[in-house]
């Protein structure tokens, strides 16, 4: 039987979603420029930045680690 994912498995497979869905945001832009025939120094540039655009709006729409953290319960009395 398979037992529990650890912390630093999910860290690790959060992290590389996050780094594969930036490698795609920025190979989308590389081939919009290439399909807009632009130069190669224009298709490197275009690559570079839509990494440099791409990897905060990952982050943004991904936050956290992919970890679940254990809350304490709330210390609460109720009156009778």
């Amino acid at each position: 039987m398979v037992g529990p994912i650890s912390s630093e498995e999910r860290d690790s497979f959060a992290f590389r979603v996050k780094a594969g869905l930036t490698a795609i945001v920025a190979l989308s832009a590389g081939l919009i420029a290439v399909q807009a025939e632009a130069s190669p120094v224009a298709v490197v540039v275009a690559t570079l930045a839509g990494a440099v655009v791409g990897a905060p709006l990952i982050w943004l729409a991904i936050p956290g680690s992919g970890g679940r953290q254990r809350r304490d319960p709330p210390n609460r009395e109720f009156r009778k």
